[in-house]
């Protein structure tokens, strides 16, 4: 039986390169295509199951967390053997595209986005795909997309409202003059305050990949300009044509980003260990970022002799706590702190199992 992946191009992509606008030429591009999706939760997921379907010839993902069960209401990648193994999502995700589409170049990267690793992380991409859960993340994204000439296909989902436009250098306004700072509240309800609606996320997702297979099969004029928001449990539209670049935005109006600003602020520049803290959307969780590497096998040691209960898999080690808490360590040096929202307590907690005794 042959192998599907000698298949050739008009049996897999017929249906898609049937429709006019792509054609074979435009599959072609798509083939010749690399896109970045960063966050593989519930858009993530999503976006990333397009694209490789569609036939986008490399597809990068990044993320930071991993599968828990509570991700199964609406994140289609993932299953209940994923969240037993307590898999990070990058991986789980990369290893069901592998077999959708073996034909495709799929890379995961278990790592949190931030101003030292997102150019490398974009470079040589033909798009950035939002799946995050924050402001913080959408706006560096916006920034490097802007500075590297990277078109940014915005996408954000609370409850059953959801919010999608394609931010694109030299032409539209950056995210940054869309919505402000990180501090402000201009996206409004989180998945942590309203919960979310599944169908919301596939709705906005289906938008955001509709407008990247737009750009990457040569139809950018069919892109649609706007900056669209949604109800969908009482079904109400709303669109506004995105304005122009602002001349006075170090961003979109010059057309890249002060080097200043990519500077990492929890990084510490007398090369010692610093530790920072971010409290997660959605859940009791604080991701505390230690400042150097984790060696697990020490680590899974001591703490087992510390009485806690383990799941270890080859990417992280999961410990759940005598006081109820839960660590989850990363090698890059991350740790996420579950069973509690405050930042404080969760690093005295890491100080106490990972950096004493």
């Amino acid at each position: 039986m042959a192998d599907i992946a000698e298949f050739p191009m008009t049996d897999r992509y017929s249906r898609q390169t049937r429709f006019a606008p792509i054609g074979e030429a435009g599959q072609r591009k798509l083939a010749a295509a690399t896109v970045l999706i960063v966050g593989v939760g519930a858009l993530g997921a999503s976006l990333a199951q397009h694209m490789v379907r569609a036939g986008v010839g490399e597809v990068r993902l990044v993320d930071r967390d991993f599968v828990e069960p509570s991700n199964l209401q609406r994140q289609m990648l993932f299953d209940e053997e994923d969240a037993i193994a307590v898999l990070p999502k990058a991986a789980a995700a990369a290893n069901k595209l592998r077999k959708i589409n073996s034909s495709v170049t799929v890379s995961a990267a278990v790592a949190d986005v931030n101003a030292s690793n997102i150019e490398s992380l974009a470079r040589g991409v033909n798009l950035v795909l939002d799946g995050t859960d924050n402001a913080a993340t959408r706006l560096l994204l916006s920034d490097i997309c802007f500075k590297q000439d990277i078109p940014f296909i915005y996408g954000g989902v609370a409850g059953a409202q959801g919010m999608q436009a394609v931010l694109i250098p030299g032409k539209t306004s950056c995210l940054r003059c869309l919505i402000g700072s990180e501090d402000s509240d201009s996206e409004g309800d989180t998945c942590d305050t309203v919960g979310v609606l599944a169908p919301a996320v596939e709705f906005i997702a289906s938008l955001q990949a509709g407008e990247a297979v737009k750009w990457l099969s040569g139809n950018q004029a069919a892109i649609r300009g706007t900056w669209l928001s949604v109800d969908l449990w009482s079904f109400r539209l709303r669109e506004s044509v995105l304005p122009q670049g602002n001349s006075h935005c170090a961003h979109c109006g010059l057309g890249h980003v002060r080097t200043a600003e990519l500077i990492d602020e929890e990084a510490d520049p007398t090369g010692e260990d610093a530790i920072g803290s971010t409290v997660l959307c959605g859940r009791d969780t604080v991701q505390v970022t230690l400042g150097r590497p984790l060696l697990l096998g020490d680590l899974e040691k001591s703490l087992g002799r510390r009485g806690c209960r383990l799941t270890v898999n080859r990417y992280l080690v999961k410990a759940e706590l005598p006081s109820g808490e839960q660590l989850i360590l990363f090698p890059d040096g991350r740790v996420l702190v579950q069973g509690t929202g405050d930042a404080e307590n969760a690093i005295k907690l890491c100080k106490t199992y990972l950096m004493q005794g």
